[in-house]
């Protein structure tokens, strides 16, 4: 990796089109969906998985380079400004909700509370009041072209994300470090054969469509931002993921995880009223 990325231990591995990225999640069971509709949004969405990969404008590599994409360096500038707006959320961090009360399919992968999210953008659809809480950090993330999903992914000591793969592989995935404790030998990402590092104020860019796992052993808190944009793509491929990103706020599994955050966003900052309401002694 040239300066500036996350660091990676990059194995000689090929990475052909045929070579590492699965049309499913081995070792994952799907949770079930009744709805005749969504089964055939499925079906579409996996007849584009393969449009995707074959029309991919910059290839399909587990890890990229940063320099692949320019505005990474924005991004990193900004994380001094980040970093302070993240240390205001984390002083509520036992009230921040676990990935799977928002998202319920992460429970095919994670069902202890060892992993807190705090959302800025669901698939295009904005949590207000979590930006209006880190501005600069919403300022930062406009600078990422095809934005989709914002937020902070905290793990806590000991969490263990297993083998998985995402959903669809119309996007890449964004981490900048936070938090990042010692020893970095235990606590890492793994995504396909490359196991990398996160670093402060660093992008690690990947394509969460591959096998990926990630750790934390050590005994502090690791905090991430993460985002997912849209795949860089060529025609046809790039309107059929356009119109598929598009539908996809309208599906049952996405409109679940969209109200389970309203939910929890209106019962977190009506706390927050009324402790600021609250008569001094």
């Amino acid at each position: 990796m040239t300066d500036g990325t996350a660091d990676a231990t990059l194995s000689q591995a090929s990475h052909s089109k045929t070579d590492g990225q699965a049309f499913g999640t081995s070792g994952i069971a799907p949770m079930g969906r009744p709805s005749a509709v969504t089964r055939f949004f499925m079906g579409i969405v996996a007849w584009a998985e393969k449009l995707n990969f074959k029309y991919a404008k910059l290839g399909n590599p587990p890890v990229y380079e940063n320099a692949t994409f320019p505005w990474a360096a924005e991004v990193e500038k900004a994380w001094p400004e980040i970093r302070s707006e993240l240390d205001r959320v984390l002083v509520r961090q036992s009230e921040l909700p676990t990935f799977q009360d928002i998202s319920t399919d992460v429970k095919t992968i994670s069902t202890d509370s060892g992993w807190k999210t705090f959302f800025l953008l669901g698939f295009g659809v904005k949590a207000e009041q979590n930006i209006a809480a880190c501005p600069k950090t919403w300022e930062a993330v406009q600078k990422i072209p095809g934005l989709k999903t914002a937020m902070f992914s905290i793990f806590e000591p000991g969490k263990h994300l297993p083998a998985h793969r995402g959903p669809y592989n119309g996007v890449l995935r964004l981490h900048v470090g936070m938090i990042v404790p010692e020893p970095a030998d235990k606590l890492a990402i793994r995504v396909k054969d490359q196991i990398c590092h996160w670093q402060e104020g660093k992008a690690l860019i990947f394509d969460d469509a591959y096998e990926h796992e990630a750790w934390n052993h050590t005994d502090k808190t690791r905090v991430v931002l993460f985002v997912d944009f849209v795949k860089p793509l060529k025609f046809p491929a790039r309107f059929v993921n356009w119109a598929l990103m598009n539908l996809a706020v309208f599906t049952p599994f996405i409109r679940e995880g969209l109200d389970n955050h309203k939910e929890w966003e209106k019962k977190f900052y009506a706390e927050a009223e009324a402790l600021r309401n609250r008569p001094q002694a």
